[in-house]
């Protein structure tokens, strides 16, 4: 299996907001997505944005905060559970296990900010999704990459067959 990366450059936060409405229903259980680069630099918007398209796809409208201070999040998706997880304050992998991640990986859709503190939990199907926070005004830079299960989706944003993205 090849990892293959597809580069973006987003202009708004709206931009990055429609990224996460088309990604979330091509998710299922099972999958998961590895969110790194500094503070500000959008991890938690995708992240919220991910999971705000699948609740409205449910009829709801929840508040969806930053798991930063509980950890992790954790929704009903509809017969899915969405976790979304932030490890920055977490200083050995073994607190990522001691959350209930590893099973997470098998069962949900998992969202995960601050991967690098995962060590060897880190799954290896994962999609990861590397931001950059914005310098100027070319815009947020992403680079997405993930093996085989995310060369359609990769493919697809390659070719910019995403409205308005």
């Amino acid at each position: 299996m090849s990892d293959r990366a597809t580069h973006l450059t987003l202009s708004s936060e709206e931009d990055m907001t429609r990224l996460g409405q088309w990604l979330a229903p091509q998710l299922k259980a099972g999958d998961v997505i590895l969110l790194s680069g500094p503070i500000g630099a959008g991890k938690t918007h995708l992240a919220r944005a991910i999971i705000k398209a699948r609740l409205a796809a449910l009829g709801r409208d929840e508040d969806v905060p930053s798991p930063t201070f509980t950890l992790v999040q954790t929704y009903d998706g509809g017969g899915t559970e969405v976790w979304h997880a932030d490890l920055y304050r977490l200083t050995h992998p073994n607190e990522a296990e001691e959350l209930g991640l590893a099973d997470a990986f098998e069962t949900a859709i998992c969202l995960v900010e601050w991967p690098d503190r995962l060590g060897s939990l880190t799954p290896q199907g994962a999609l990861r999704i590397t931001l950059s926070a914005p310098a100027d005004i070319d815009g947020r830079k992403m680079v997405l990459s993930g093996g085989d299960r995310w060369s359609p989706l990769l493919a697809t944003l390659t070719a910019r067959a995403i409205p308005n993205v």
